[in-house]
């Protein structure tokens, strides 16, 4: 039999459920969600493998207007998902009219890659209002082909893999078939501290923040980590900290147990708070921090 590979890259706004979408279709949770904008900050691979395919799913960050250096890397890690994509998933929710870049919807509109437009969470309306949304799609963007979904529900995640597999060309895989994400341990580390704190922090204190593995000593038993956790200020330090240490005590908790979850060891986890002035408008610091 044939073997089937390509790169499936998932784009859209923020909140769409671009990140709900990845981890349904791979049966994994790679990437980080919470109700907060701009949770995703890096373009993530998730590879689901079989016999006789390999899909590479890649989520990217929501688009947005840039404010700073960081967004802007991660606005780049969007565009490079036009560069290598076989498919394109464009992602909306009920209600939505567009992205907010138009020269991105533009280019949306004039790709030569398939298109696949994911009408998501049709769970939360009529279907005669998925309807109206399906009909305004079909007009807005002419060259995709529209399937409502919704992906916290699991609902026609069956049907977008069949057609996915339709468009793919016959290619060897990419990636070793016991691959599911192209990122190191370490980023998943970073990344499941850094969600703990969007979800229990509010205002700018979430978007001040970038986390750091700094020691990973795996052992027979117990796996050791100190992940730095930095802020832009001495203020946010307190914050995140809280008072006598119940705040930084609730996010190693709640972290160390998602970790032994998907690591499958017991975890020893340090979070140390650090202060790291400007860190998101540092070309040199984003740079060791992933961001390109």
């Amino acid at each position: 039999m044939e073997h089937k590979s390509g790169f499936v890259n998932i784009i859209g706004n923020p909140n769409v459920g671009k990140s709900t979408l990845m981890n349904v279709l791979i049966g994994e949770k790679l990437s980080i969600i919470t109700n907060k904008a701009q949770t995703t900050r890096h373009r993530i691979l998730g590879i689901l493998n079989e016999k006789d395919f390999q899909i590479v799913f890649s989520d990217t960050p929501g688009i947005i207007q840039p404010a700073y250096k960081l967004q802007e890397s991660m606005m780049n890690f969007v565009h490079s998902a036009f560069q290598d994509a076989d498919v394109l998933i464009y992602m909306v929710e009920i209600g939505e009219k567009g992205l907010k870049d138009e020269k991105l919807f533009e280019k949306i509109k004039n790709t030569s890659t398939p298109v696949l437009l994911l009408l998501n969470k049709i769970d939360l309306v009529t279907q005669e209002e998925v309807s109206v949304q399906i009909e305004y799609w079909k007009e807005a963007v002419p060259n995709a082909e529209i399937l409502p979904i919704s992906a916290l529900n699991k609902f026609n995640i069956q049907e977008i893999l069949d057609r996915i597999l339709e468009l793919l060309p016959i290619c060897e895989p990419y990636y070793d078939k016991d691959a599911i994400t192209d990122k190191p341990i370490r980023f998943f580390v970073e990344e499941k501290i850094r969600e703990k704190i969007l979800k229990h922090y509010k205002k700018e204190i979430p978007y001040s923040v970038q986390i750091e593995v700094e020691e990973f000593f795996e052992e027979e038993t117990i796996i050791r980590i100190r992940a730095i956790i930095y802020v832009l200020r001495e203020s946010q330090k307190g914050i995140i900290i809280g008072h006598k240490g119940q705040g930084i005590k609730r996010i190693g908790t709640e972290a160390r147990r998602e970790l032994e979850r998907f690591l499958g060891k017991q975890i020893y986890l340090e979070t140390p708070v650090k202060v790291k002035k400007n860190w998101r408008n540092d070309d040199r610091q984003l740079k060791q921090f992933g961001y390109e």
